[in-house]
């Protein structure tokens, strides 16, 4: 492994979101300085200035280019959670395309890409089919690329994991799919961002998957954050959701929370699976 330091420039799409929220912090906190691609440039800014915002406008190429100019890496969460009207997922292809070549052109040394576990651009369903594509688009670029395959991503701001926690809380039943006898395998979205400028400070390519240390299975997700009522509260249907253990009084633990091992290959190495994914943004 060719560990470097990291360059004093990059480029995060999304950093006033999810993901990408945390990829800067952590960049800021080691004393990069960060730009952002944004397609909200009206969001409420986390940083109080100390991060830079562009468009992200993939109508206009020459744009991305000159906002991405002097940057030594590009951390790109760009995707879309659901096709929509002209917003597809093969739409969304194309839009990652422009971006990478964009990258490319401005001279940025490293793209450092957040995909999903099991993504294939032979896979039935379009979410991972799209990121498959995506895939094999970064490795055709020429630019040295680290690839991220996360499973669920949990933590502060998230929208899918606090939607299934207040559904859990408010409803009798809860629907899952099949038998729920399928493992999740959460990440922090901390872990995620510093295993993310890990890799982005090395020189080689590589494939790598973020998963957290437990495979609880999906069906545990409704059972009783303590005591007899099989709803849970607010922190306790959080934790059932993440599958992470549970306190006495039905709070995440920190040591489910954190530490996860980190399973590295290079492009001709194989890759564990890791379980099934659940939607992040």
């Amino acid at each position: 492994m060719n560990v470097l330091t990291h360059p004093e420039q990059a480029v995060v799409t999304g950093a006033f979101g999810y993901t990408g929220r945390y990829v800067a912090r952590r960049l800021l906190d080691d004393g990069v300085r960060v730009r952002t691609l944004t397609r909200n440039p009206d969001r409420e800014d986390p940083f109080a200035g100390q991060v830079q915002a562009h468009p992200l406008d993939f109508s206009d190429p020459g744009g991305l280019r000159r906002s991405m100019a002097g940057a030594g890496v590009l951390y790109n969460t760009y995707w879309i959670r659901f096709g929509r009207g002209w917003n597809t997922f093969e739409q969304a292809v194309e839009n990652s395309r422009t971006l990478f070549e964009a990258a490319a052109e401005a001279g940025v040394g490293r793209i450092v890409h957040f995909s999903v576990t099991n993504a294939s651009p032979a896979s039935r369903l379009p979410y991972y089919r799209g990121k498959g594509r995506m895939e094999e688009i970064l490795k055709g670029m020429g630019v040295p690329y680290a690839i991220i395959r996360s499973t669920l991503v949990f933590g502060g701001g998230d929208l899918l994991l606090n939607n299934l926690a207040w559904a859990l809380r408010r409803f009798p039943i809860f629907p899952v799919f099949g038998k729920g006898d399928h493992p999740v395998r959460p990440v922090c979205a901390e872990d995620l961002a510093s295993q993310a400028v890990e890799v982005g400070s090395r020189s080689e390519n590589v494939i790598t998957d973020a998963a957290g240390p437990e495979a609880p299975l999906l069906r545990g997700a409704d059972s009783p954050a303590g005591g007899g009522d099989r709803r849970p509260g607010p922190a306790g249907a959080y934790a059932a959701v993440c599958g992470l253990p549970r306190d006495p009084v039905g709070r995440p633990s920190v040591a489910g929370r954190r530490a996860h091992p980190r399973r590295d290959r290079r492009v001709d190495g194989r890759t564990p699976h890791v379980g099934d994914h659940a939607d992040r943004d």
